[in-house]
């Protein structure tokens, strides 16, 4: 008796160590950002009240654990072929069956703390929650089916500017402009992460739009929406839509830039490595517009 406590505490720590893992923590700024977007646009601060701090927590780590646990727990046949994926899954620790209820245990605290916020926040939460569902789980199973993988993974994070707009104030007034303009930036920067893993998909029999159409068109469609986010919001920061006017000659110059970035970092980037060389590059580099825009919609900086 005097050790099944501390094999009881081990056991346990072990657990949330690999539901952490699970919920990939290097993820949460896909979400946090548009989460944060949203908020910002409702609110005009930069930082807000205790209701933004409860979000970070339902668009960080329980959101992800939903999606990803049950994300895993349906790919794990095709995860035991592919030799990079190293997983609590893959490794025995966590059984599919495990997985799939710390998936819904997830989901379900999100949604109830996001309905303690803003019923329209639990629905915000909601949709990202049944695209991540759609693409893990059969008969749908959207992972498996070229184009839309893409959509139901990256449709899935607009939700977060829902979520972070409904977390100051009901849906109404919301700017849906700036939705498809994350849309088009989460198209582009999730796309190339397809590349790598082309021949491993192919062989655990997934259809995938990168297996589907190949690496270099895999690469153009990401290319286009990059190209279609700038050109987007070089046009909204000339109408005034949701852009200071005066930013359209900063973004204006800007655009061309970040093209080039990307172009330049991810055009012929296949390995790993050299996507994530690329993803980084870009990634740092656009939190620098991203700055200056939340600046400026505040009026910290104006001219």
């Amino acid at each position: 008796m005097a050790t099944a406590t501390p094999q009881a505490l081990g056991r346990t720590r072990q657990m949330i160590l690999d539901l952490w893992e699970i919920s990939r923590p290097g993820l949460f700024l896909v979400s946090l950002v548009p989460f944060y977007l949203g908020y910002l646009l409702a609110s005009g601060e930069l930082v807000g009240p205790a209701t933004g701090l409860l979000g970070l927590v339902i668009w960080g780590p329980l959101v992800w654990l939903a999606v990803l646990a049950i994300n895993d727990a349906y790919d794990l046949e095709g995860d035991l072929l592919n030799p990079r994926k190293d997983t609590p899954l893959t490794a025995g620790r966590i059984t599919a069956r495990g997985a799939k209820a710390a998936a819904y245990g997830a989901a379900g605290l999100a949604l109830l703390l996001s309905l303690a916020v803003r019923p329209e926040m639990a629905l915000a939460t909601l949709g990202f929650l049944v695209c991540g569902w759609i693409y893990s789980v059969p008969p749908l199973k959207w992972k498996n089916r070229a184009g839309l993988d893409v959509l139901s993974n990256c449709s899935g994070l607009v939700f977060p500017v829902l979520g972070g707009w409904a977390a100051v104030k009901p849906l109404d007034g919301f700017p849906w402009a700036a939705a498809v303009a994350v849309l088009l930036v989460e198209i582009a920067l999730y796309t190339p992460t397809m590349i790598p893993d082309i021949e491993s998909d192919r062989a655990s029999g997934y259809t995938t739009m990168a297996v589907r159409i190949g690496a270099a068109r895999t690469y153009l469609v990401g290319f286009a929406c990059w190209i279609g986010f700038w050109a987007l919001t070089v046009a909204m920061a000339a109408a005034g839509e949701v852009f200071p006017q005066w930013l359209v000659w900063p973004w204006a110059v800007c655009a061309p830039v970040f093209v080039w970035l990307y172009h330049s970092g991810l055009s012929k980037a296949r390995e790993p490595k050299d996507v994530g060389r690329g993803m980084l590059r870009v990634g740092k580099l656009f939190l620098a517009p991203c700055l200056v825009f939340a600046l400026a919609y505040t009026e910290v900086i104006s001219f």
